[in-house]
């Protein structure tokens, strides 16, 4: 992740103006625009890697919200862990755990 703002990220040499899932080997564009519209569904890439991801980082926008607590069960039994903020914040966490060797992954809906 090199950089982010209003409406876009810089991921690797990629301009992304969408939401966008990110792990260490994929960036996808991602068919969410606000947070309630997060399911579980549209985070199939997560669940589906070849080696499950450990900690999702979700970034809501300029603020953080709270995700429905049956779709956080559902995330917890599809094997991810939850890390919900703002999405500058979702930026760096990812950078700082993909550094770590984490395995980390990244829903980011733009500021």
């Amino acid at each position: 992740m090199r950089s982010y703002g209003p409406g876009h990220f810089v991921i690797g040499e990629r301009r992304w103006q969408s939401p966008v899932l990110v792990t260490p080997t994929v960036t996808a564009a991602w068919s969410v625009e606000r947070a309630d519209e997060i399911a579980l569904d549209n985070l199939a890439l997560l669940t589906e890697m070849p080696t499950p991801t450990e900690l999702l980082v979700v970034g809501c926008g300029p603020r953080a919200v709270f995700l429905p607590p049956t779709l956080r069960a559902m995330l917890k039994a599809a094997g991810l862990a939850l890390e919900i903020v703002d999405t500058g914040s979702a930026c760096r966490i990812y950078n700082v755990l993909l550094a770590e060797g984490r395995r980390v992954a990244a829903a980011l809906i733009p500021l």
